[in-house]
């Protein structure tokens, strides 16, 4: 392995350390500043800033932290001053997965209704196939939010739309409405259903039979200026996140200009032609880093 390869491995494992529970003490950070390699001494982290700069955290300063407990009322407020967006770039996807194991596991999930899923695409006949992560897309323009009779769907100041399952009533009027399929609806008990830990629509856990469920953007980690999970244990880099006001998103590893990157790389917004003004952008399926292989549970293998 050369050393362009062990720095890139050294990042991956502390940004996976960090999206477990680790918190930057470091003031002043930013979401897209969550990029760093781990000290041999493990006395000091380094950290990298926004704005290229390296900065030295003592470990004793950082802390092992759960998810983060906000109460559904507070969590209809928005975090000030923020618009969050995300970036998933088709080039780079090669169906790993590590995001969907990772979000099932956070948000205590069974595999049978998953807020990821990874789809086969091929846009003609003549074109090659591709992978395509999707999930909730945080609607600007939310036709779930519309149809809600109990208002246990709703959308944020800062972008995310979550659903509060003690309002939820099952109706699934939301899951009719939403043009991407982006909600699954909780058929059974959950693992871990005796988890004492308080319910939080930020967290979507503990979830109850009976009601709807999906991505959340993980804001229980962005409270606490973190990426969320699905960005930090991609292998690749395909997903970027970001704060749309900043106009910055980073995949962990580079931090960009969100203007500059849609710009230059052709952004564009699923089924935009609905009306729905999604906060997911996709990068076009060019320049691919690796070839197209079908995924193995698929074809039967292990």
């Amino acid at each position: 392995m050369n050393t362009e390869n062990r720095e890139t491995d050294s990042r991956r494992k502390f940004l996976k350390k960090l999206s477990s529970g680790g918190i930057l003490a470091a003031s002043g950070m930013a979401i897209g500043s969550i990029c760093s390699c781990k000290q041999p001494s493990n006395e000091k982290t380094t950290v990298l800033t926004t704005d290229g700069k390296l900065v030295q955290v003592p470990n004793s300063e950082m802390e092992s932290m759960g998810h983060q407990h906000i109460s559904p009322n507070e969590s209809r407020e928005g975090i000030p001053g923020k618009k969050f967006v995300m970036v998933v770039d088709l080039g780079k996807c090669k169906n790993a997965k590590k995001c969907i194991e990772v979000c099932d596991e956070t948000h205590n999930l069974t595999p049978d209704r998953p807020y990821i899923k990874v789809l086969e695409m091929k846009d003609n006949e003549k074109s090659s196939p591709y992978w395509m992560p999707k999930k909730c897309f945080q609607c600007d323009n939310p036709p779930c939010v519309k149809v809600c009779p109990v208002g246990a769907t709703y959308k944020r100041t800062d972008g995310i739309v979550l659903i509060d399952n003690e309002r939820c009533i099952g109706c699934r009027f939301c899951m009719a409405a939403c043009p991407y399929s982006a909600r699954v609806f909780n058929w059974g008990t959950p693992p871990d259903q005796d988890d004492p830990t308080p319910y939080s629509p930020e967290t979507s856990i503990p979830s109850s039979v009976g009601t709807v469920g999906k991505c959340d953007f993980c804001p229980d980690m962005l409270r606490q200026n973190m990426l969320p999970h699905c960005v930090t244990s991609c292998p690749n880099g395909v997903i970027y996140f970001g704060d749309e006001i900043d106009d910055t998103v980073t995949n962990g590893e580079e931090t960009v200009r969100l203007s500059t990157l849609l710009k230059d790389k052709a952004g564009y917004r699923y089924m935009e032609e609905l009306g729905t003004k999604p906060r997911v952008y996709y990068l076009p399926p060019v320049d691919r880093l690796f070839p197209f292989e079908k995924d193995s549970e698929e074809n039967g293998e292990s």
